[in-house]
């Protein structure tokens, strides 16, 4: 391992951590601090402690970014929201250029299903975000759909659109 991790444990977490996704490969700045691996979010321009559901989160940023094009300065990345009194973080939020939110991601690590419970989450995020297109991956399987809250309904897509069509 080029991070210099020094046991047979230690590798074997870090291979954990660096699984493949269902997402393109992109070339992560990855440090060893002290015996943690951390990624460099660019987004936020700063090292994370790398998790599973970090992991995915920093793989959708870049497909978001490189395959879908979604511009850089119009994400932001677990923004706060509060419901019922509680504070919760959305994982990612697009804004357009008039500063509307037009997406919003959950992550999840690869080891968790995608459920109800997770469609959940995300729609009760949405009451407050009121966001038209939703997606939900763990890196794995990758859902996503629009919402019309006049019709107050929702249709699953087969792909998320580029930017330029959102």
């Amino acid at each position: 391992m080029p991070l210099g991790f020094g046991s047979d444990n230690d590798e074997f977490s870090a291979m954990n951590l660096l699984q493949p996704l269902n997402l393109p490969p992109y070339p992560f700045k990855l440090t060893d601090q002290n015996g943690q691996l951390f990624i460099f979010d660019e987004i936020r321009k700063k090292n994370l402690l790398l998790t599973p559901e970090e992991w995915v989160r920093q793989h959708f940023v870049q497909y978001l970014i490189k395959e879908r094009r979604y511009p850089k300065s119009l994400i932001k990345l677990e923004g706060g929201l509060r419901q019922n009194g509680i504070a919760r973080r959305s994982d990612i939020v697009v804004f357009n250029t008039y500063g509307q939110k037009i997406l919003m991601v959950e992550c999840k690590a690869p080891a968790v299903e995608i459920t109800q419970s997770v469609f959940d989450q995300i729609a009760r995020y949405n009451i407050t975000h009121q966001v038209p297109l939703l997606a939900v991956s763990n890196g794995l399987q990758h859902y996503y759909c629009t919402i019309d809250f006049t019709q107050r309904s929702y249709v699953f897509i087969e792909q998320l659109p580029p930017y330029n069509a959102t």
